[in-house]
């Protein structure tokens, strides 16, 4: 196969959830392999890692995203695509730890105090790393303070909030409201189920999604 041919095979085990040879899903791929051996594929074909993460992997991610924004998939798509692309960067990471592959930025993200709930926030968190960003994963019920570590150690990077319930929507505004007072640089975006613009608006938060693509266009235009 040709680079391009590999590059191209990626991104639609990527795009349609194929993991491995053995991932008897999507059915139409059975026996072939995946993304896990095409990715290793290329890296012994010589094809460089950046080119990897940026015409396969972003590419890929970026056409989930936007299939779920337009309802065209659902969760359950998402995820298995999420893990298809995850067992490709477990082959990329060393060269984002050497630095010869460079990460976009870095994203912080949790779901607020009070709040158990990781769906949503796990898929955002799987998206924007495959968009080419290095995520921390605080889990959930995340405080300020734990964000602010957060912060501290890792200079920089973008804090994302996320609730699901009405109920703990509240508490984003005390943790955006501490955030900004220590570090009033630090771009902060909220989402989640009962979030909304005018909300984000009311705490002082920076950006608002309605989806994970949402949060991607989001980070990306703050480093265009």
């Amino acid at each position: 196969m040709s680079n391009e041919e590999i590059l191209l095979r990626i991104l639609e085990c990527v795009e349609f959830g194929k993991v491995n040879r053995q991932a008897t899903y999507p059915p139409d791929m059975k026996d072939q392999d995946g993304a896990d051996e095409l990715t290793r594929l290329a890296l012994e074909q010589g094809i460089k890692p950046a080119e990897i993460l940026n015409e396969a992997l972003i590419k890929a991610m970026d056409k989930v995203g936007q299939k779920f924004s337009e309802k065209k998939i659902f969760v359950p798509q998402m995820l298995v695509s999420a893990k298809a692309m995850n067992s490709a960067l477990i082959h990329l990471k060393p060269y984002f730890q050497s630095g010869e592959v460079q990460r976009k930025g870095t994203f912080i993200i949790g779901t607020v105090s009070g709040d158990l709930h990781d769906i949503g926030k796990n898929l955002v968190a799987m998206i924007v790393e495959g968009a080419g960003w290095e995520v921390i994963d605080l889990g959930v019920d995340v405080n300020a303070h734990k964000f602010m570590q957060a912060i501290i150690n890792h200079t920089g990077a973008v804090v994302g909030l996320s609730a699901l319930l009405t109920t703990t929507m509240v508490n984003m505004k005390s943790i955006a409201g501490e955030i900004k007072s220590k570090f009033p640089a630090v771009n902060i975006i909220v989402g989640g189920a009962p979030v909304n613009e005018s909300f984000r608006v009311e705490i002082g938060a920076d950006g608002y999604a309605r989806d994970p693509q949402g949060t991607v266009h989001y980070l990306n235009s703050l480093v265009a």
